[in-house]
């Protein structure tokens, strides 16, 4: 297959904020989170599967560091335990009032905007929906998510976007009174929706983060075509989640054999084909964000802290940026096994270096780079971020066994990451190992000059060719 940079069809744009990440709340206050895989066993029992700790250290250098490489991004600070979370809008943490089950401090919550002003990122977040939210009649009162929007004032910081909720389609296990339903959903999202309009209009209104919908759905939990249905329109941005599959802690047992599959890959396609059909029928034309992703839910699966993971990490931005999906929301930063970084000492994952590659590689500007003859090849292509008519393209080639070739009909600086074993730790870059330097730094990402003719994609490998003369007309 050739490639001829200039003549790729311009065919959407994305959000500058495009690659962004989540810290959850219970990483913010501190509590039972997902427990990571210890080094000696193979799988978590579904009955341990949390496990204590502390606050995340947002003031940590090296995690601002890192974080700040991958800005402007959008920080989202929410998941399953932000719906049951007391804001308290004092320094320290008082005990836990009824109807919450954890409790986030103003300090805290000064630690999250801080950070955010450090490393460029815009907040995304949720509110508290749990008993101790509601009125007598059951009614979701706001009163909290104005102390939270007071406090953020006051403290110097704004939140972007807000969902009212996380996952209202599995309310039931999410924190929602017993007995939740579309019903009462509609009735509360309304009153979010016309506090949210008079008391922070800046905030744009995200919804409905739902997960696990699906045509063959069936079994536990709420459609999204009912909370929509019952809510009315009203969303600035479309939302939703997706994750490939569960983790081990959750009754998941998939087999790292299939990781690199087209099935497994396409999954995320899936997904979106049910979300965008929900979007055009109920909020047509607003922007689609994914703003909870990763492999597998619940921690993420063993493999999802190694380079094997890095192909549907890249994969997945490349197919949803071609499809016109605006942002797209990494989960977590730093926390459990599918954490860019990890989670006790910050150090980049696999997945960092391909965020970080993808960042400083490839822009808002999306091309058709067309499809190559074998399913094996995957290509993507944008706008280089430089400008100057520069085009990056990213080909991943999927196969464990065969290699690949590309013609190039320009030279171009090549950068590909391999690893001696797919579920490595570790990365290497053009054939050096990617790693902070002695003194904390991020290490020099070189580039190979690739001249005109065929170059060579090895098996299991991904390669980001950039193309700085192609003198493309929407990339100037």
């Amino acid at each position: 297959m050739s490639i001829a940079p200039a003549d790729l069809k311009a065919i959407g744009t994305i959000d500058t904020r495009f690659q962004s990440y989540n810290i959850e709340m219970v990483e913010v206050t501190g509590g039972r989170f997902w427990k990571s895989y210890p080094q000696t066993m193979h799988t978590i029992d579904e009955r341990n599967r949390y496990s204590d700790r502390l606050p995340i250290d947002l003031a940590n250098a090296r995690l601002r560091k890192l974080a700040a490489a991958l800005s402007p991004a959008y920080l989202r600070v929410s998941g399953t335990w932000a719906n049951a979370t007391f804001f308290a809008d004092t320094d320290r943490a008082p005990g836990k009032p009824p109807g919450f089950d954890s409790v986030l401090s103003r300090d805290q919550w000064r630690g999250v905007i801080d950070f955010a002003h450090a490393v460029d990122a815009e907040i995304v977040t949720s509110f508290a929906i749990s008993p101790g939210t509601r009125d007598a009649d059951g009614m979701w009162t706001p009163n909290q998510a104005q102390r939270l929007i007071d406090a953020t004032h006051s403290l110097g910081g704004r939140i972007v976007a807000a969902e009212f909720m996380n996952e209202p389609t599995l309310a039931a296990t999410n924190g929602a009174p017993p007995g939740y339903d579309a019903k009462a959903y509609g009735r509360d999202f309304k009153i979010f929706r016309e506090w949210t309009r008079r008391a922070v209009p800046e905030t744009l209104i995200a919804g409905p983060g739902s997960v696990g919908d699906a045509p063959s759905r069936s079994g536990p939990g709420i459609t999204t075509r009912d909370l929509l249905a019952a809510s009315g329109l009203g969303a600035d941005r479309f939302t939703y989640h997706h994750y490939n599959t569960l983790s081990p802690r959750c009754g998941g047992h998939d087999d790292p054999a299939r990781a690199l599959s087209q099935e497994w890959l396409a999954r995320t396609d899936a997904t979106l084909a049910t979300y965008r059909a929900l979007r055009d029928a109920f909020e047509p034309g607003k922007p689609i964000w994914l703003t909870e992703t990763a492999d597998a839910a619940c921690g993420g699966n063993r493999w999802d802290k190694t380079f094997l993971d890095t192909f549907r990490y890249l994969d997945q931005l490349g197919r949803l940026a071609r499809a016109g999906v605006q942002v797209v929301m990494h989960n977590t930063l730093a926390a459990s096994d599918y954490g860019l970084l990890d989670e006790g000492t910050f150090r980049p994952r696999p997945n960092y270096w391909a965020a970080l590659l993808w960042h400083r590689l490839m822009g808002t500007i999306v091309l058709d780079a067309g499809s190559a003859a074998t399913p094996d090849l995957h290509l993507y292509a944008h706008c280089h971020p430089g400008g100057r008519g520069a085009v990056s393209v990213l080909a991943i080639n999927t196969s464990r066994r065969a290699s690949h070739a590309l013609t190039l009909s320009g030279p171009a600086q090549r950068y590909t990451l391999h690893a001696a074993r797919l579920q490595a730790a570790t990365v290497q870059l053009n054939g050096k190992a990617l790693a902070l330097t002695d003194d904390d730094q991020l290490p020099r990402l070189g580039a190979r000059v690739t001249p005109v003719g065929p170059v060579r994609l090895a098996p299991a490998t991904i390669t980001f060719l950039v193309f700085p003369a192609a003198e493309h007309p929407a990339c100037r």
